[in-house]
């Protein structure tokens, strides 16, 4: 396939650049704002790939899509056959501080994107979130759950989703959702949970956690929905959605802890802060239907959680410029404290 990958220089769908490139491939054209979670050092490792090129440009402006979608134009290149769209702003706690931006991105820029692949005949996956169904007491959302977001990042997510099932009802465009529950792994921006806590323990750095620790998320290794977005785009039906979870689910506090033993850090590092606003308490999700498909999880979370820490541990030049730039004034103003300077600590 030719796919214009949109976000591609972010944490998951540098992933998904990788596995669809080197192990299926593909011809990919990334398309991406470079935002503060979307950097080309994720993509380094694929720059000079004869069927790989990145294009600077925003998902909600029509003029960068069409120029993602003629460039570049080498002697007989195929035409694109897909739109696959990662691009999205996704931290809940900036959302609740100021949603102008997820509104803009999340659904702007899908509706771009869809009137895109409609004049273009494409296929089209949107990337999307267990978020959307708020939160579960006990069972598992399926695709069938009804959408009840609980932040506007998850509001965002859900209405592009319900765009991207009008226009395939509407316009007969041939369009799938994959959503996702929990990811981590490498490259991930450490304003997520695990990368968060991760740096903070190599540092020495209190170890905030939300509340009592007891939400509970389906964790799922990047590479494993990486690769479920890959079955649906090669199998998933127009207009239908498809749920991946993770193996295992963890609370978030048991996260916290099992970091704190692979890092060697102080388990008095731990500090419970006030919760979330609207902090949902469990995600669940049923992946019977993207099994069905041939799609299976691999990496279990507690070997995942271990290759993450020792990858973060051994890629210093990959976060320490994000740790000692904007990110540092970002921590204080959510954590109102600031990070401690210098190297961070070995772990055996």
């Amino acid at each position: 396939m030719k796919i214009l990958l949109c976000g591609g220089a972010g944490f998951i769908g540098s992933h998904f650049a990788t596995i669809r490139l080197l192990q299926h491939n593909d011809s990919i054209v990334v398309l991406d704002k470079l935002t503060y979670a979307g950097r080309r050092q994720n993509l380094a490792h694929l720059e000079g790939h004869p069927s790989f090129a990145f294009v600077h440009g925003a998902i909600e402006s029509p003029k960068d899509v069409q120029r993602a979608l003629s460039a570049p134009a080498r002697a007989g290149e195929p035409p694109f056959d897909a739109i696959v769209n990662f691009a999205a702003e996704t931290h809940v706690d900036r959302s609740i501080a100021a949603a102008h931006d997820f509104i803009q991105t999340n659904l702007l820029g899908t509706n771009v994107l869809l009137e895109a692949a409609i004049q273009h005949r494409l296929r089209y996956v949107q990337v999307s979130t267990d978020e959307v169904y708020g939160s579960i007491e006990e069972g598992t959302f399926t695709e069938l759950s009804p959408l009840a977001p609980s932040s506007p990042y998850a509001a965002s997510k859900a209405g592009a989703d319900l765009l991207v099932l009008s226009c395939c009802h509407t316009h007969g465009l041939h369009g799938s959702i994959c959503r996702g529950s929990n990811n981590y792994g490498p490259r991930q921006y450490p304003e997520k949970l695990i990368p968060l806590i991760i740096l903070n323990a190599l540092h020495n750095d209190p170890l905030p956690v939300y509340g009592d620790g007891r939400q509970v998320r389906n964790w799922i290794h990047v590479t494993d929905f990486a690769s479920a977005v890959g079955i649906v785009l090669e199998e998933g039906a127009p207009g239908e959605v498809y749920n991946a979870g993770g193996p295992d689910e963890c609370a978030n506090i048991d996260v916290v802890e099992r970091i704190v033993a692979l890092t060697s850090a102080s388990p008095d590092s731990i500090e419970h802060i006030a919760d979330r606003p609207g902090h949902d308490r469990r995600y669940s999700l049923s992946s019977e239907k993207v099994r069905a498909l041939g799609w299976r999880p691999r990496v279990r979370f507690n070997q995942g959680l271990a290759d993450t820490v020792a990858w973060y541990r051994d890629n210093v030049s990959w976060w320490e410029p994000i740790r000692s730039g904007e990110y540092r004034a970002y921590y204080e103003r959510q954590y109102d404290k600031p990070l401690r300077s210098g190297p961070a600590h070995s772990t055996q």
